[in-house]
């Protein structure tokens, strides 16, 4: 895609911070950070959704998320991982794409969201499992 600020990234036509690459993805920071070290984890080849991946494709990102953990876990010494991964709506940039959020004891990091909207759990549950 010609207008896709990822793949202008994977091409050099944008630069980028990157922290890991091979041939098939880059991680490289996010420019517009929620903690420090926050990355994303990018293909290479335009794919918009994880519908579009394959099975190899999916086990290979989760294991550059593994070495990239461990990255940030060495030099970075980070309290966690928030790994998050967003289809459609929420999905802002339509490239397939995984955030790879460090977290830290004191990030004070929230995901907020209107708990008003949700309903009854065993509701969901039913509507899941009928």
């Amino acid at each position: 895609m010609d207008d896709c600020i990822f793949c202008k990234i994977m091409k050099g036509e944008i630069p980028s911070y990157t922290i890991y690459e091979d041939d098939e993805v880059k991680v490289f920071l996010d420019i517009n950070p929620s903690t420090n070290g926050d990355a994303l984890l990018v293909p290479k080849k335009h794919i918009v959704t994880i519908d579009d991946l394959s099975s190899d494709a999916l086990l290979h990102f989760f294991e550059v998320t593994l070495k990239v953990k461990k990255l940030m876990e060495v030099r970075l010494h980070i309290d966690g991982l928030t790994i998050c991964q967003n289809n459609g709506h929420g999905q802002d940039v339509k490239h397939f794409h995984v955030h790879l959020t460090p977290r830290y004891v004191n990030d004070n990091l929230k995901h907020d969201f209107n708990k008003e909207i949700l309903v009854d759990i065993a509701k969901v549950h039913e509507q899941l499992t009928k």
